[in-house]
């Protein structure tokens, strides 16, 4: 459903997009039946002349299962998206797939700096690859992704993966994703951030192993790529 309006480009994208779409299919469902009854007993028990009203307590055993069955019910459609809802948190949050790389993403007012590996494979050192509201990554890798923000709080948000993350100042926050789709789509920041909060927005490039590898050559640090023979 939600695919349809935008692109499923991370493993886990679906399994949030199903998410959602149970939740909606369940409460939606109890929606209709809720509106349904409730118009049919105004229909059903409107004024007519003629026909005394009724002081009716709700005590009686045949008027409680109107409330009581579907109670139970809809308690056992709130356990199914519970356990939903969990199974996806572990995997998503919870669980660090290994890395095939491992990128650093900074917020600050107002930009997101990304850090990637040079050569080495390493963050923090000589080589690395730094870029300002662009981050280039290779479709089909999986990476894992150090989250930090300079002064404020930010939230490092790319819609397509449906992934989001508050980036809170003083905590390095890691978290993962694999892109499975090639193309240029949006980052952006999800938490109100100050005045220029609605400009920090940001670019994910997902390259094919060529296109990327062609890319990583053109961005080494100048002083690395002058020390190479």
């Amino acid at each position: 459903m939600i695919e349809t309006f935008l692109a499923q480009a991370s493993t886990y994208a679906k399994d949030i997009d199903n998410l959602f779409t149970l939740i909606a299919v369940l409460v939606g469902f109890w929606l209709l039946v809720a509106e349904g009854i409730f118009f049919y007993f105004i229909f059903r028990f409107r004024a007519r002349d003629g026909q005394k009203a009724e002081y009716i307590t709700g005590e009686e055993k045949h008027q409680k299962r109107w409330i009581n069955i579907p109670h139970v019910l809809v308690l056992l459609c709130d356990v199914a998206i519970i356990i939903a809802a969990v199974r996806v948190w572990v995997d998503v949050k919870q669980t660090l797939p290994p890395a095939e790389e491992t990128i650093r993403v900074i917020g600050q007012q107002w930009a997101w700096t990304f850090m990637l590996p040079g050569a080495d494979g390493k963050l923090d050192t000589p080589d690395d690859i730094v870029t300002v509201d662009e981050l280039h990554i290779e479709v089909g890798r999986s990476y894992q992704f150090e989250l930090q923000a300079k002064d404020v709080l930010h939230s490092f948000s790319v819609p397509v993966f449906r992934l989001k993350q508050d980036a809170i100042p003083g905590r390095t926050i890691l978290g993962w994703f694999k892109p499975i789709l090639t193309g240029v789509y949006d980052i952006q920041c999800a938490e109100i951030c100050g005045i220029g909060h609605g400009i920090m927005g940001a670019r994910v490039h997902i390259e094919d192993a060529e296109q990327h590898a062609l890319w990583l050559s053109s961005h080494q640090p100048v002083q690395y790529a002058a020390a190479q023979p």
